[in-house]
């Protein structure tokens, strides 16, 4: 046959097989609604491998692993048609449409009780300041303590650091959203200008010790390359370490922090061009214990736990590319307690304001072992 011949042979078979596509999603929609009535899960494991068994077999060794591929991607389809049914009615689905009537023609509030890591002149001060013109801060000697204090109702929201652009995600704060509920209302990305500072009237000893935040150390290991008689020792905060450095008698001890910080603790700078990068930025969410989802609110954050089995993750992702989302960030966590498993943090460029988009995270809902929606939120 000439090549012609044979496209338009393709040609024919891809309409045939678009109207018994379309006829299997009418089944599969039909399905669902008989489900829906007797309250069953959507997906059925053993229907599914009886399929793939009975289809691989028929279509022999040299196409069974084609086969298996096409019904993996068949079935991801279908449950997700099967879930647009069952997403108009989860509970999910129903709070974000509430959250986003109350926040309707609103913002962030001018005046908050805050909850920041540190001390005062810390970044994270800096980021707050940036979300609310007139905070009220009250500061905790861990990230932990900022999660605490706003799932407990001591602070209406906390600013947290998430991800660098030098030293990438702060891990510990990834850890322990595992541990506490709270909703992603905003964010922030400032730009982080770490300087070496040593205490006002110290002798001109050379320095055998740099205090920081683990996470500012990382960010300057440049600095510490071309000087490895430095010792870096690391502090819960930038602020922290330049107070700590400002209330020592020690003339070989410096900190590396923000200009602010040296102006509030009365150091002195010894180096501006510590940063490994010149344009190094840190992201900080604000958190609080409800959702709030304010008009603007364009990037989508959440947390899933998956089946620990081959195409899980691509089952989501693939989701989301048909309902046209732009991932934007796709970061792995390890599970305590599971050899090897991991839990999937999402960052995509979409609103809940879209009803079609809450309807997609009602749909990914169903399909999770876990599901955790972290915040619709913009960030400036």
């Amino acid at each position: 046959m000439e090549l012609n011949d044979i496209r338009r042979e393709i040609d024919a078979i891809d309409d045939e097989l678009t109207a018994l596509f379309a006829k299997r999603m009418d089944c599969a929609r039909a399905v669902a609604e008989a489900k829906q009535q007797v309250g069953m899960p959507i997906r059925d494991h053993a229907r599914e491998r009886a399929i793939v068994n009975r289809l691989t077999a028929k279509a022999g060794d040299a196409y069974a692993p084609y086969v298996r591929a096409l019904y993996s991607q068949i079935f991801d389809l279908s449950r997700s048609c099967q879930a647009s049914l069952f997403g108009q009615q989860s509970p999910l689905v129903k709070e974000l449409a509430r959250a986003v009537a109350e926040t309707e023609g609103k913002r962030l509030p001018e005046h908050a009780l805050v909850a920041c890591q540190g001390a005062e002149g810390a970044y994270a001060q800096q980021a707050c300041e940036r979300l609310f013109p007139y905070p009220d801060i009250l500061y905790f000697d861990s990230f932990e303590g900022v999660f605490s204090a706003v799932e407990k109702g001591m602070c209406r929201y906390g600013i947290l650091p998430v991800e660098n652009s030098t030293a990438g995600s702060v891990t510990q704060v990834y850890d322990l959203m595992e541990k506490h509920r709270f909703y992603i209302v905003g964010a922030h990305r400032l730009r982080v200008d770490h300087r070496l500072m040593r205490r006002r009237g110290a002798s001109d000893a050379p320095i055998r010790e740099v205090v920081s935040h683990e996470q500012a150390l990382r960010q300057c290991s440049r600095f510490f390359d071309e000087h490895p008689e430095i010792t870096a020792t690391p502090m819960r905060n930038t602020a922290v370490a330049a107070e700590f450095v400002a209330g020592s008698d020690r003339d070989d001890l410096a900190a590396i922090a923000s200009r602010p910080c040296a102006e509030l603790y009365g150091l002195e700078i010894v180096r501006d061009d510590v940063s490994d990068q010149a344009n190094n930025f840190t992201r900080f969410i604000c958190i609080s214990r409800h959702p709030e989802v304010y008009p603007g609110a364009r990037k989508i954050s959440l947390m899933l736990n998956l089946a620990h089995e081959p195409g899980a993750l691509n089952a989501v992702v693939s989701r989301l590319a048909i309902a046209g989302v732009n991932l934007l960030k796709l970061e792995s966590r390890p599970i305590p307690g599971r050899e090897f498993e991991f839990r999937f943090f999402f960052d995509m460029a979409a609103s809940v304001r879209d009803a079609d988009v809450a309807r997609l995270l009602g749909e990914l809902e169903g399909h999770c072992e876990r599901f955790t929606f972290l915040g619709c939120y913009d960030e400036q």
